[in-house]
């Protein structure tokens, strides 16, 4: 088995691949890389009954890898470039080659993807991290789970502004529920619920247009969607109002916020940087 390893700040995620098949993904909170790291390690070892000795190598990435300066528990370890770990991960999950791959985390990366070939486009300072920052100043809770469930019983009619509230017609490209301005229309009616469900359509409906407006360069118009924020469910309901609009797809993989970790695994067939200690 290869063991992917997504290191973040404060969370890890872990993956197993064997045979090409994804096994058992986990994740671990912690208050350091590092700990993180091995605390998801011998989790994962464990709640899946596998031994040091069926762990072939051992692939890190994420910024957090950058602490991690020996191999994991004398195994084989080699470090991936993130970029690069996205790229495998987004092409495992969504079966194609070229695409942009939109790595949604505490913010976003944006990446071009061409068979081997990589390239950041860029990123964006809003993500997970500007969802619960605003959501613990406008709603009182960082939770994301009960962020999710306030909005799903929420309207956007007391939140944003539509091409139909402002026009009578609808504009060239642009139908009547298209938004023209995000919580362009609050007003005293808003509920929390309402709120709640603002904040992720801005948060997401930010980062697809974006995703869109770098895309025409390279004339790309298949986005693959993976990290945290995929696994909202009102996530994908923003999606599938701007594919329309923008005739374009945005694929949200299996397994998709464990992709980076998946793309480590993958690259072990090719290694990355060694790291020090026990190599083979």
């Amino acid at each position: 088995m290869i063991i992917g390893i997504d290191v973040g700040i404060s969370t890890t995620k872990i993956v197993g691949v064997s045979d090409g098949e994804v096994v058992s993904p986990t994740r671990i909170k912690a208050t350091d890389p590092v700990t993180s790291l091995y605390g998801a390690f011998g989790k994962y070892l464990y709640d899946n009954d596998i031994s040091l000795a069926d762990v072939e190598r051992v692939m890190l990435t994420g910024v957090g890898a950058e602490y991690v300066d020996k191999c994991v528990y004398g195994l084989p370890t080699d470090r991936v470039g993130e970029f690069e770990a996205d790229a495998l991960g987004a092409q495992y999950g969504s079966g194609l080659s070229d695409m942009i791959v939109v790595s949604m985390g505490t913010g976003t990366t944006l990446i071009e993807v061409r068979g081997k070939e990589v390239k950041h486009l860029g990123g964006l300072g809003i993500g997970g991290g500007t969802l619960i920052g605003m959501a613990q100043l406008l709603l009182g809770t960082n939770d994301v789970n009960q962020i999710s469930e306030m909005a799903d019983k929420g309207s956007l009619a007391n939140i944003n502004l539509n091409i139909g509230d402002i026009s009578a017609r609808p504009l060239p490209g642009l139908p009547m529920d298209a938004t023209a301005s995000l919580f362009g229309n609050v007003n005293s009616l808003a509920l929390p619920e309402d709120i709640a469900l603002g904040l992720i359509w801005t948060v997401v409906q930010t980062i697809g247009s974006a995703t869109v407006l770098a895309s025409k360069a390279n004339r790309l118009t298949e986005f693959v969607m993976i990290g945290n924020l995929t696994k909202i469910p009102q996530t994908k309901w923003v999606f599938d109002s701007l594919e329309p609009l923008y005739n374009v797809r945005f694929i949200i993989p299996k397994h998709s916020e464990f992709c980076t970790a998946i793309g480590a695994a993958l690259k072990a067939v090719e290694g990355g940087v060694p790291l020090a200690g026990t190599h083979n």
